[in-house]
């Protein structure tokens, strides 16, 4: 029976190919399910295009070895359900399509089985599904582990930690509505039976910044919004805060308080019942709240300049609440706003400060109380999740956190980030050569040296003792006198100048130079290069609060750096010692939309997570490997001596299979337990082959049962087909002769339509005005016009002018809406700049209308602004924002001397400036008006009061005067002070 089941050569032949390229199709169409099978591992195009095509077939999850990528479907998928979990619990690791389950339930089994710690590491951009990814897995574990009464408990806080943490540490940003804005590590312990019995978090870099300053378009942490939508009248009421967000300054910067896709009130039941559930007690709820509305009071603190110049609270009203809520004494709090200590030999002096000092005092001390509380709620879930019991417990770690990081601008906080992954990149790449390695010397294959790029020379670069950067960032913040921006660059550039991946302006060859700002520098990254914004650094590392051990420390604290490094450290040994498991989470697009793929913002991601570099490591050796065991029972028909049974060990069964086929000697090597094979293509041919075998039989066999049905069978199935063919035959004349009829009336009816058509609407022309209606709107939809300026439209039927007309107006609204909303942020505002233009020198002013094509720039320099201004000047102007700036001619009022100059424009000032100096700063507020003539001549006047700070009126001639003008009176509000006089 064997032998007859077995290809002769003419079969193959005959049916090889079509039968072969069919079997391709479905590899083609899905792609593999292990990057490792890609013949083209070193190619990004091929890992791109595997991947687009799983994820058009909504297949989210591959492998590459042991690591699962993952891509965000922004969608429901039906593979999350409980049907699913048990469907891969206990099940060998490659035995079903790649599924984040799979991870889980692999990392607890070897865990059970060999009782050692795992760990799951989840990283990736933000957005791309980290929280969902570590919620999916705690959710498995809940439903899948055993439990009893007792331990539901434990597993009800574990779940319900997440809530609480999403609350106080996620927030709205541009890319992602539930974004976490810290890093987390949670690990969850089990006892001997493998049911969870408890957990501890370890928190990460906690976005404090967001407490105080939010972008255009992001929101601050949920825990505000929840509790002024949710929270009763009588709690606001104790807590001295208003229902509406747009009362409190550090809620409305982003100008976006209120979210369609975040229903802030249910949240906040959530989050209330997660409390009780976690074991807080009403007196911790009390003063967590209570904490968190004195930060929103403390952002409502404004600040005056005294006749002194120094910083004043006049309005002590929200003081009044901090104190009441926090337990503070009134004076201690209003002195440690205004005022700062210095230390002096011995002594301590209270030195005032000025209103900008003031307003980063505040900033400064609501970013420490959110920090320091945030750290005492986790502290507090520990409590509730620690386990009593002394009894050693097995553990898996799940390390959620931030993924490499390149912005626009990248402060202190993307050092941190990517610093982190440097030292993650790191250990991935290190724990993957050692676990490739134990299983070649544990099967007895030669183990062939991999090369890979070592980036612990970019490690050290940053954390190296005494010669890091992080070292001298300590010593810049800690030495006595002023630091500042310049001179921690200057360190910088002295101590790790000759660093092959450290580049500053200064460093960098001419081409480069361009793109680096004078107090920025750039770190060559394992993932790509990350220019960092130095005056970041000296206003955010240094430690803002203190335990009240501290207060009585004389040391000197630590700086974030240094806390950063340390606990990564520690991060670092706790991964060290457990077994991993890696996922990487893709962002597929920047909409959130189901289904789009795009190519540029995914090879970013590909490059940053170290996905290649992975791949080219996990297959720098064998592609595939399996137990003899399991490839003998797959691939045994493919072989007369293997098929239908195999009698003897199956690691001669597998020899003897693969020499039937024609495995070459370099293809494949055989091990104790598993047989190795090289490469991809290898194994398809193996597989098409299965396939193409698989079909036959059931061929065969489908014609052997046909034989057996006897003339008797044949003879009844005969007249069943001839009675079934004389009703359908019926049926089919019942339906034609039903059809004309239909097709008579309905002629009738539209000959009759015609003739009344031009009644008002009744029975008789109704059906003939609904068709005539429906062309003459098919039609219409294919002559639309195409964009504001295209007036045509297509004569409508006399029954329908007043819709044409109705759809004419809307159609022309969608054009206009298409049209704004197509505008990018750079060409809106051009377009406000233009009409302020237009409203100040339109019909008054030469070279007015030559004018209206020429766009506007934020600087008439040959580079950046910045860039070009002398570093001192930089210096001196720091704490504003450059908005323009110009070259211009700057006239004497006394003999009309001319001089070079730059006029430098900031959000509140006017600088006119020569090289490294400031010659005059023009405050807005002071400015009495802007002057300018009619004629082409570029003089501008700016009007200013004659006193002690002020030399009185301005003569600049600028070459471009309407750009200037119009720049200087949007900044200074001065629009109505603009005048255009006659003559010179």
């Amino acid at each position: 029976m064997g032998s007859s089941f077995l290809l002769t050569k003419e079969e193959v032949d005959e049916n090889g190919d079509a039968n072969m390229e069919g079997a391709l199709i479905a590899r083609d169409k899905v792609g593999v399910q292990d990057f490792v099978l890609l013949d083209s591992h070193t190619s990004e195009a091929a890992f791109l295009n595997n991947l687009r095509k799983r994820y058009q077939e909504n297949l989210i999850y591959t492998y590459i070895g042991s690591l699962l990528v993952s891509v965000n479907p922004y969608q429901e998928l039906d593979i999350y359900t409980v049907s699913q979990m048990k469907l891969y619990r206990g099940v060998n690791f490659f035995e079903l399509p790649p599924h984040l389950y799979a991870i889980a339930d692999n990392a607890y089994r070897v865990m059970c089985n060999e009782y050692n710690n795992h760990f799951i590491l989840i990283s990736g951009e933000s957005g791309a599904g980290k929280t969902e990814a570590s919620k999916k897995i705690l959710q498995y574990y809940a439903v899948t582990c055993p439990t009893t009464e007792q331990l539901q408990t434990v597993r009800d806080r574990l779940l319900l930690s997440n809530p609480v943490l999403e609350a106080f540490g996620n927030a709205k940003t541009l890319r992602n509505d539930n974004s976490s804005r810290f890093g987390k590590y949670m690990d969850i312990q089990f006892d001997f039976k493998g049911a969870p019995v408890g957990g501890h978090i370890l928190s990460y870099l906690i976005e404090k910044s967001r407490v105080v300053h939010q972008n255009h378009g992001e929101r601050n942490f949920h825990i505000f919004y929840q509790l002024l939508e949710g929270g009763d009248k009588d709690l606001l009421c104790w807590l001295g805060l208003e229902r509406n967000p747009q009362k409190y300054t550090y809620l409305i910067q982003g100008r976006c308080a209120k979210v369609f896709s975040i229903n802030d009130k249910n949240d906040w039941k959530i989050v209330r019942k997660a409390f009780s559930i976690i074991d807080f007690t009403e007196k911790d709820i009390e003063h967590l709240f209570g904490i968190v509305a004195s930060v929103l009071h403390l952002g409502n603190i404004q600040f005056e300049e005294d006749s002194n110049g120094h910083a004043i609270i006049r309005d002590g009203s929200q003081i009044k609440w901090i104190s009441k809520l926090l337990g503070a004494h009134l004076s201690i709090l209003q002195e440690a706003l205004t005022h700062r200590k210095i230390e002096a030999r011995s002594e301590e002096v209270l030195s005032p400060l000025n209103v900008d000092l003031a307003f980063y005092a505040r900033d400064a001390v609501a970013k420490a109380i959110y920090g320091r509380t945030f750290t005492w709620l986790v502290n507090k879930i520990n409590g509730s999740l620690a386990n009593k019991d002394s009894t050693q417990k097995t553990v898996i770690g799940l390390l959620d956190i931030y993924g490499f990081e390149v912005l626009d601008t990248n402060s202190f906080e993307q050092f941190c980030i990517n610093y982190c992954n440097e030292k993650l990149q790191q250990l991935l790449i290190e724990m993957t050569l050692k676990a490739e390695q134990e299983e070649y010397e544990l099967e007895g294959i030669e183990w062939e040296p991999i090369p890979y790029f070592n980036n612990k020379i970019i490690c050290d670069l940053v954390e190296q003792k005494h010669k890091g950067i992080i070292s001298i960032l300590d010593e810049e913040c800690l030495r006595p006198g002023e630091a500042t921006d310049l001179s921690f660059l200057e360190k910088l550039e002295e101590k790790v100048g000759d660093h092959a991946h450290f580049v500053t302006r200064k460093l960098a060859d001419q081409k480069t130079r361009k793109s680096i700002d004078w107090v920025d520098f750039r770190l060559l990254h394992y993932a790509g290069e990350v220019t960092y914004c130095d005056n970041f650094y000296l206003l955010l590392i240094i430690r803002d609060c203190f335990l009240l051990s501290e207060l009585d420390n004389r040391r000197r604290p630590e700086t974030v750096a240094t806390q950063f490094k340390n606990s990564l450290t520690s991060l670092i040994e706790i991964l060290m010692s457990k077994e991993p498991s890696y996922i990487r989470c893709i962002k597929p697009n920047e909409n959130k939309e189901p289904g789009k793929f795009d190519d540029f913002l995914i090879r970013h991601q590909v490059k940053y997570l170290g996905l290649m570099e992975h791949l080219r490591v996990r297959r720098a050796g064998f592609a595939y490997r399996r137990k003899y065991e399991l490839f003998l029972q797959r691939y045994k028909s493919l072989c007369p001596a293997t098929w239908p049974h195999w009698h003897g060990p199956a690691a001669e069964g597998v020899e003897r299979l693969i020499k039937h086929i024609g495995y070459k000697p370099e293809e494949y090597k055989l091990g104790r337990t598993k047989i190795f094979i090289r490469f991809p293509k290898t194994l398809f041919a193996t597989e098409d082959a299965f396939e193409y075998r698989k079909h036959l039989l059931i061929s065969r066999l489908q014609a052997k049962y046909k034989g057996f049905l006897g003339k008797r069978a044949y003879q009844k199935k005969r007249k069943a087909a001839i009675k079934l063919e004389a009703c359908w035959r019926g049926a089919l004349a019942r339906r034609a002769a039903k059809k004309r009829t239909w097709a008579v009336q309905t002629i009738r009816k539209f000959i009759n339509g015609f003739i009344n058509r031009k009644k008002p609407l009744c029975p008789e022309n109704r059906d003939f005005v609904r068709l005539s209606q429906y062309h003459y709107l098919m039609k219409l939809r294919d002559h639309l016009p195409k964009n504001v300026l295209d007036k045509s439209w297509l004569q409508p039927p006399s029954i329908l002018e007043e819709t044409s007309e109705m759809l004419q107006k809307i159609c022309m609204r969608n054009l206009v809406r298409k049209y704004c909303r197509g505008l990018t942020a750079e060409r809106k505002v051009q377009l406000q700049q233009k009409v302020v233009t237009s409203a100040v020198f339109s019909g008054k002013k030469e070279g007015y209308l030559e004018s209206l094509s020429q766009p506007f720039l934020e600087t008439r320099l040959s580079e950046f602004s910045k860039n070009d201004l002398n570093p001192k000047v930089l210096q001196l102007i720091r704490g504003e924002i450059i908005k323009y700036v110009t070259p211009v001619i700057k006239y004497d009022r006394n003999g009309f001397k001319a001089r070079e100059r730059l006029l430098v424009l900031t959000q509140s000032s006017a600088y006119v400036v020569e090289m490294a100096k400031i010659k005059q700063k023009i405050e807005y507020s002071t400015l009495k008006g802007i002057s300018t003539s009619n004629l082409s001549d570029g003089i501008v006047v700016i009007h200013v009061p004659e006193d002690n700070k002020q030399k009185g009126d301005v003569i600049l001639q600028c070459e471009h005067i309407f750009e200037t003008v119009t720049k200087l009176c949007i900044l200074a509000n001065k629009q109505s002070l603009v005048k255009v006089v006659k003559g010179r």
